[in-house]
């Protein structure tokens, strides 16, 4: 049949019909042909049309409007109800009373309860007064109609009087009389319509209220009233957000305050692009329960959860939010100090650097004054521009002396050739051989130095800053040298790591600084005392709490810091600080900062500035350790360099960089050995001694003329 169904149907009448005979019984019909859709009964076909239509998005629209409109009314019934029993009743005063208790305060709860008693007071004499009131209402009432009625008299009198009609004497009370007839009139209209119209009034007004409330559930709430993105901080949020965490403790101590938890708030103060508030906790919650809640109490306040910060201020149980206007964070702060004013100078005892802002807005500036500087976070988080920033404006002072390792080698420092006295390049073995060659010439120098002071306790030295960008680079080497000494590591003869703790454990004293730049922090990659030896330590965006607590410190990760929580990619440089050269809040132990961004073009150009200010600085692009011969009096012409003349104390430094091994340990008296008698000895202008570039080149002429001539 070619694929045709064959349907089978058995006549369930078996009565014979015309022409048939009883005895043919029940017949079967075949019927043929290609399947047909059953036919569904109608009680199943209506059951799924109801059902779409009650699912339906219009159907489910209108019933969440007719909920919610239904709501606002018996909300805003609820709301008057409550206003008037606490505009009549001692209510308000109570549950004031019940919150100040519970909050511990019991000045506060005092002078509730007088007010309550000063309250009930005036109101008992109120009542007292409602006894008295209709007989001296009467009373008033009889006077003043007894002179109301001789005042009209009298003026009819006068009337008459001067109309010389004795009817004008009742014109006054007769004009009285129509005037309230008038009145009767007119309430007599208007009296049944305001019967029908005046409980619709009421209703509306009820309405009214709850829906300026919004007293209806979330779901019965048109969506854009849901999301509440952007919605201005009230006490009453702040209280729901606080309630809806998760806490027990706190909603029940809520629940049982009188004033529903505005107690526990401090006035909400507008704190640069968002609002701050401090929130007093009752008993039996601790500070790190809300901590721990960061993103559920910002969903609550509907913000995300980078747009809210939860820091622990001096006053006890009590934490301090920060609620970002919405999407504020995400806009750039504007361009540094640094880009916008080209005679902006700087002062490393006195100055502060321009870093950035804080989440209120205000500048955020940081004195680097003998302070060792590390940064930390993730790649491409914005940690070198910080940096560099820092080191940017420090050079705007001519007297800071710079030696720098870069050991990414992307020419992010290629702008300090001709400020640095030292600049490498490049993330290879060498490279980390040379930079810690460079510290450890920096250790040399902070060693010479200590010596001057003990002969000299008033001596004062340039400021000398060694600065290692991507530092885990040399932790981590696998080179060892000649001696079998690590150059990476964290051991004890590891080269680098103690240097490092050289520099941090005396330096300071004798302004010779180290500033680190990490990345991904570990115990092996920035091992815990070097870490710990920073004065300033700074984390941008970092992947846990572990790695926050190594980057700032257990002290500032407890109280509110979390550069974990920071959005990699989305919150480039910023970076939480925990330092004492920066204004911090009183009772915090770290503060978010914002930090300008300085583009490459914009580094070359405050570089240039910066060299302007000098007389010229060679830079070498490596340390120099060598068994050969060394001719002092050339290498002092090659680190004058260009300038036409040079400090002697910034000649010697320039000499322990160009070789640790063979002038690491030089004096100004070894440096005036060499030079005395070719013509080039130091000489005082301006009050200090200098060394002259023109004498070095004549006594180098000198001395090879003579030497030829001796030759000869």
């Amino acid at each position: 049949m070619n694929g045709d169904v064959v349907h089978l149907y058995k006549d369930p009448d078996p009565t014979p019909g015309p022409g048939s005979t009883a005895a043919e019984g029940p017949t079967l019909t075949i019927v043929t042909g290609a399947p047909t859709k059953p036919v569904l009964p109608l009680w199943v076909r209506s059951g799924r049309a109801v059902r779409a239509a009650v699912t339906h998005e219009q159907t489910r629209t209108a019933a969440r409007a007719l909920v919610r409109h239904s709501l606002y009314v018996a909300g805003g019934t609820r709301i008057v109800a409550r206003r008037a029993w606490d505009g009549r009743t001692a209510a308000r005063y109570e549950r004031m009373l019940r919150a100040a208790e519970a909050a511990g305060n019991m000045e506060a709860a005092a002078e509730w309860e007088e007010r309550g008693q000063r309250f009930r007071e005036a109101r008992h004499r109120r009542r007292m007064d409602l006894l008295h009131s209709p007989l001296d209402a009467a009373k008033g009432a009889a006077v003043s109609a007894g002179m109301g009625i001789g005042g009209l008299v009298l003026l009819g009198i006068a009337m008459a009087v001067a109309t010389k009609d004795p009817a004008d004497v009742v014109t006054p009370l007769m004009a009285v009389v129509k005037f309230i007839n008038l009145m009767i009139t007119i309430v007599r209209v208007v009296w049944g319509p305001a019967l029908t119209i005046g409980p619709f009034l009421a209703l509306l007004a009820l309405w009214s209220v709850g829906a300026h409330q919004k007293a209806a559930p979330q779901w019965a709430l048109p969506p854009n009233a849901r999301s509440g993105e952007g919605e201005p901080i009230t006490p009453s949020i702040v209280v729901k957000a606080l309630r809806d965490l998760g806490i027990p403790a706190l909603r029940k101590a809520i629940a049982e305050m009188g004033d529903a938890g505005a107690s526990m708030l401090s006035p909400i103060v507008i704190a640069g692009c968002g609002v701050e508030v401090d929130v007093t906790l009752p008993s039996g919650v601790s500070t790190n329960e809300v901590q721990q809640r960061r993103r559920k109490l910002a969903e609550n306040l509907s913000r995300h959860e980078h747009e809210v910060f939860i820091t622990i201020p001096q006053a006890a149980r009590t934490v301090r939010l920060w609620i970002a206007d919405s999407g504020a964070l995400d806009e750039p702060i504007g361009p540094s100090p640094l880009v916008t004013d080209e005679t902006l100078t700087a002062n490393y005892k006195t100055g502060r650097a321009p870093w950035g802002q804080d989440l209120r807005g205000d500048a955020a500036a940081l004195s680097l004054y003998q302070r060792h500087l590390l940064l930390t976070g993730l790649s491409n988080q914005g940690k070198t521009a910080a940096l560099r920033s820092l080191a940017l404006w420090a050079a705007l002072d001519r007297t800071v002396q710079f030696r720098i390792a870069d050991l990414k080698g992307a020419g992010d420092w290629a702008m300090f050739t001709g400020l640095a006295t030292v600049l490498i390049q490049g993330p290879a073995d060498e490279h980390v051989i040379a930079a810690t060659e460079m510290v450890e010439s920096m250790v040399e120098e902070m060693n010479r130095r200590i010596e001057i002071r003990r002969t000299n306790p008033a001596a004062v030295f340039d400021p000398l800053i060694g600065i290692v960008d991507e530092a885990q680079v040399a932790f981590m080497c696998p080179a060892v040298d000649e001696d079998k000494r690590p150059y990476g590591g964290a051991k004890a003869t590891s080269r680098y790591f103690m240097a490092v703790r050289k520099l941090h454990n005396q330096g300071r004293v004798v302004d010779v600084l180290m500033w680190e730049g990490t990345q991904d922090p570990t115990n092996e990659n920035l091992p815990k005392l070097v870490r710990e030896g920073a004065h300033t330590r700074g984390s941008l965006a970092l992947g846990t709490e572990s790695q926050a607590r190594m980057a700032l410190g257990d002290k500032a990760v407890d109280g509110g810091a979390a550069p974990h929580l920071l959005r990699q990619g989305l919150d480039k440089g910023t970076l939480v600080v925990a330092s004492d050269g920066i204004a911090i809040p009183k009772g915090q132990s770290s503060i978010t900062v914002r930090t300008h961004f300085i583009s490459d073009d914009d580094a070359h150009t405050i570089a240039d500035r910066a060299k302007a200010l000098r007389d010229g600085v060679t830079t070498l692009h490596t340390i120099k350790r060598d068994d050969a011969e060394r001719d002092p009096l050339a290498d002092i012409a090659s680190v004058v360099g260009d300038a036409s003349r040079v400090r002697t104390q910034e000649v010697i430094t320039r000499l322990a960089g160009l070789n640790t091994e063979a002038y690491g340990k030089w004096s100004f008296l070894d440096l005036k050995r060499v030079l005395e008698g070719t013509g080039a000895e130091p000489y005082k202008s301006d009050g200090v001694m200098v060394i002259s570039r023109d004498r070095l080149t004549r006594a180098l002429a000198n001395r090879d003329t003579d030497g030829s001539a001796s030759a000869s």
